[in-house]
């Protein structure tokens, strides 16, 4: 599908929202980038994990309430988790920062796209309401007593803490904003995915503004299980900072994390009328998803055709991009497959394209972390430089890719190609040019 073209609206960012590990807010993100400062330290957080794997991407003094502005909307944090809360302060970070206030953009012509994993309740929330169905003597849980008896122990808004259209609607709620909303949850690909619709929605003419954005945690409980079941996962070592570490020889695997990122796109004529800064625009966006006839998720393939779908959605070449902003998950597999990916697609200029991989800095946060990094890329940008990955020291023959290390590298060349992709084979792209 055709996406942003000279006959079609024109889409630029006017706004950045972030609450990440290594910053709340674009100034203190951008401090952390610049001087390479690693947000993955030892958690208390995750008190059932082995000790080698007790470090995480872990958002650090956290307000939720500092981002509510009336106290409807303060009161509306009881019925959110934590990726919810997130999502929302980022969202509220966002529309502050694009400078939207209330009269600019009218309501039915502004929408909400938002990306999130799906949401698992702690095991505390159900205690109360198991304990009550649990026979005192033999400790069975007694299934005929939950209609009864377990429901009544539990919060009675319980569900809507844990829906992952929930970030949507809370921000569109608190934005008044009546047009397009939607829920996309894709895991790591969500980011670019909701960029890319909400791309089409603006070209479209069916919005002026799309608050755009994606939160995610696997600093939980039961999430962090997942994580430990079925991905391959950091050691612990002397340091936790250097222990993300992307495309080096020596990565050891990916560090669980939390966060969420959001841009305010907007149609480029209204983002002029209203004298909004423009932090750059988007060019294209695409996806793909591949599977294996073992029923694996085809990483390379999928990468390979929405890199293609989005630099030809852009009506760029490979070699007009000026760096590739990479999912770079830290294992073994996973960034081989993708660096094979990228030599599929920029053929010999693969070797030369300077490569960046944040989440050296914070780890993976799922449907958060596509958001966040690209977020990285555009702040850099904004001063001529594209962030350096951290902990890349040795790097790997078998990926054979030009990765930005030791500090962040000048560029005049603002135009970047941003991929993310899950265990599961769906992959995204978008190809953004900062301003």
């Amino acid at each position: 599908m055709a996406g942003n073209r000279e006959s079609e609206r024109q889409v630029v960012i006017t706004g950045i929202g972030v609450v990440s590990p290594i910053g709340i807010g674009v100034a203190d993100f951008w401090k952390a980038l610049k001087s390479g400062t690693s947000g993955i330290r030892a958690t208390t957080m995750l008190p059932c994990a082995p000790p080698n794997h007790r470090i995480a991407g872990e958002v650090r003094d956290f307000n939720p309430s500092q981002f509510t502005k009336t106290r409807e909307q303060k009161k509306a944090l009881r019925v959110m988790c934590r990726e919810i809360q997130l999502g929302f302060a980022a969202a509220s970070l966002a529309l502050d920062d694009a400078g939207i206030k209330d009269g600019d953009v009218e309501p039915d012509r502004l929408g909400v796209e938002f990306g999130a994993n799906l949401m698992l309740s702690p095991p505390e929330d159900l205690a109360e309401a198991e304990a009550a169905c649990t026979d005192p003597t033999t400790h069975e849980f007694l299934y005929d007593r939950w209609g009864d008896v377990g429901l009544g122990q539990m919060f009675p808004l319980w569900l809507l803490k844990f829906l992952p259209n929930m970030p949507a609607c809370h921000i569109g709620i608190a934005a008044d904003a009546r047009g397009p909303n939607n829920s996309i949850t894709i895991d790591e690909a969500s980011g670019n995915l909701v960029i890319g619709e909400a791309l089409r929605v603006i070209a479209r003419g069916h919005a002026d503004v799309m608050i755009t954005g994606s939160t995610g945690t696997r600093v939980h409980t039961v999430k962090s299980i997942h994580a430990m079941m079925w991905d391959k996962l950091a050691m612990f070592e002397d340091d936790p900072a250097t222990a993300c570490r992307p495309f080096d020889r020596n990565r050891t695997g990916q560090v669980i994390g939390e966060g969420s990122g959001v841009l305010m796109l907007e149609d480029d004529s209204h983002a002029r009328r209203r004298g909004a800064k423009i932090y750059g625009r988007i060019l294209g966006a695409s996806s793909a998803c591949v599977g294996t006839i073992a029923g694996r998720g085809d990483t390379r393939r999928a990468l390979a055709q929405a890199m293609h779908g989005a630099l030809k959605d852009a009506g760029l070449k490979p070699q007009e991009i000026g760096h590739i902003n990479a999912h770079g998950l830290a294992t073994i597999e996973s960034d081989r497959l993708e660096a094979g990916a990228i030599h599929d697609v920029f053929g010999d200029y693969a070797s030369k394209v300077p490569v960046t991989a944040l989440k050296s800095y914070f780890g993976n946060s799922a449907a958060g972390c596509g958001l966040l990094e690209l977020a990285g890329s555009l702040v850099a940008l904004s001063q001529g430089l594209i962030p350096q990955t951290l902990n890349y020291r040795s790097p790997d023959p078998e990926c054979g890719l030009n990765l930005v290390a030791g500090e962040p590298l000048p560029t005049t060349n603002r135009t970047f190609l941003k991929i993310n992709v899950t265990r599961m084979g769906q992959a995204s792209a978008v190809v953004v040019a900062g301003a």
